[in-house]
């Protein structure tokens, strides 16, 4: 069941971090190889795939490290981003968000995937 009451998300929402680094990449045919996401824009599709799988099609990209918080989220649950962006702002990491129907997804630079999940997790516990 998915959760809406913002202190239980936050509580429970055990941020867990992806061994291997993902990129981001415009296609403009659908890839060949396993892809987490995409996204359908006017200049062209937004892949997000594993750093290799994007290089080894000759697709370049920064290295993102992905996040994924179990938590069940509800898709109308209020504050859950605002919260974790706010942490992960006051640490100066970036963060750009994939919200699927059952979790957020969330890639930050690969450099700063630790201090990343440090906050994250202060953020639970507070």
């Amino acid at each position: 069941m998915a959760e809406s009451d913002l202190a239980t998300l936050l509580r429970t929402m055990e941020p867990v971090l992806f061994p291997r680094p993902y990129g981001y990449a415009v296609c403009d045919v659908p890839p060949f190889f396993p892809v987490f996401a995409t996204v359908a824009e006017a200049e062209g599709m937004t892949v997000v795939a594993v750093l290799a799988d994007l290089e080894s099609a000759g697709l370049q990209s920064a290295p993102w490290a992905r996040i994924s918080l179990t938590v069940q989220s509800d898709l109308a649950a209020v504050g859950l981003t605002a919260a974790f962006a706010g942490a992960l702002g006051r640490a100066g990491i970036s963060c750009n968000v994939i919200a699927g129907f059952h979790h957020d997804h969330l890639f930050v630079p690969w450099d700063r995937r630790f201090d990343a999940m440090a906050a994250l997790e202060a953020l639970s516990r507070a």
